[in-house]
């Protein structure tokens, strides 16, 4: 049980982090930076640190009694992967949604997985090393192979994508590859913020809810970007005025619901890392992203987003399948530590 559990529980957090996308078909009235704005300090600020003051003693001296250096990293690590999150939407309008997806998760795995796994001592002579590593690769082949399917399924259901072609292609390119690696930089901030969460522990924490104090300091980073850029926007779009009335629509409540979501599965991912040890940031993490796009694809599905598109659907179950095979791979490599 002692092996099973934590795997439970980043697949438990895997159907909040497919699930939370959700939220964002429901954003009129709002403007979307007001609806992010919201969406951003729910899940960045209010909903990590009730849920951190409840599990974690004194998790304010905790955070503070860690040195300086460690909390500045762990939170630039979270204000960069806010830059990622900017790019992801700008690269969306110039290759479109499928291909800046499928190159973001892949690279956010990979990255994700592979910088936290070298930074620990003597990695590459740990038997679960080449496993890790053959794990990571399969599922980045596995979103590929997703992406693939979403790009064959949008080219089936609309001739006229509207993406540009040319230089403004390859510029879209490039923006989606700096996103992955952005993206993947809040797993290594989390990673980094691991001597937060062993002061958590020695403060009387349990191990699995030490991992909050660590998200506490990355999300502060986190949302400082999200915040700075959606303030930006209301702004200058003059578009404050789409918070009148709107406290109680659907748009408001989804607002609220996928801030949950979102660090739900963050915090339950971060509950699963911790109880694998070192090496869960490692292995949790590209789990957690691969599993996460095939519940939000059941998702989809049930929208009817692969109705009378059989043979994208069929490249994309194989794409999934994939992932499983992946997530098969890195469970076997967590059992070798």
């Amino acid at each position: 049980m002692e092996l099973i559990l934590p795997f439970l529980l980043v697949v438990f957090a895997s159907f909040f982090q497919g699930t939370f996308g959700l939220g964002m078909k429901f954003i009129k009235p709002l403007a979307w930076e007001a609806w992010w704005l919201v969406h951003a300090f729910i899940a960045m600020i209010l909903f990590p640190m009730t849920w951190a003051f409840i599990a974690v003693p004194d998790l304010f001296s905790v955070i503070f009694s860690t040195d300086g250096a460690i909390l500045f990293k762990a939170m630039l690590f979270g204000f960069l992967w806010g830059i990622g999150g900017i790019l992801f939407g700008k690269s969306v309008g110039k290759v479109g949604v499928s291909l800046t997806y499928g190159i973001v998760m892949g690279l956010a795995s990979a990255v994700g997985s592979i910088v936290p796994l070298f930074q620990i001592e003597n990695a590459s002579s740990q038997p679960a090393f080449p496993f890790i590593l053959l794990g990571v690769i399969i599922i980045v082949i596995g979103v590929v192979i997703v992406a693939y399917a979403g790009i064959r399924r949008d080219k089936l259901n609309n001739a006229d994508t509207g993406i540009p072609t040319g230089k403004a292609f390859q510029m879209g390119l490039l923006i989606a590859i700096l996103s992955g690696v952005l993206s993947a930089l809040l797993n290594v901030g989390f990673a980094n913020a691991g001597p937060v969460a062993e002061a958590a522990v020695d403060a009387g924490s349990k191990t699995n809810n030490s991992s909050l104090a660590a998200w506490v300091v990355v999300l502060w980073g986190a949302f400082l970007m999200n915040a700075l850029y959606a303030i930006s926007l209301l702004i200058k779009n003059k578009s404050f005025h789409t918070y009148k009335g709107a406290f109680g629509t659907k748009a408001f409540r989804w607002s609220v619901l996928a801030g949950l979501f979102w660090f739900a599965a963050l915090g339950i991912y971060g509950q699963g890392a911790a109880l694998m040890g070192s090496i869960g940031p490692v292995i949790g993490w590209p789990m957690l992203l691969g599993l996460s796009l095939i519940i939000s694809n059941i998702w989809a599905y049930r929208e009817g987003e692969w109705k009378n598109v059989k043979v994208p659907f069929r490249i994309m179950l194989a794409g999934l399948t994939t992932i499983i095979i992946a997530c098969i791979v890195l469970g076997y490599s967590n059992g070798l530590n």
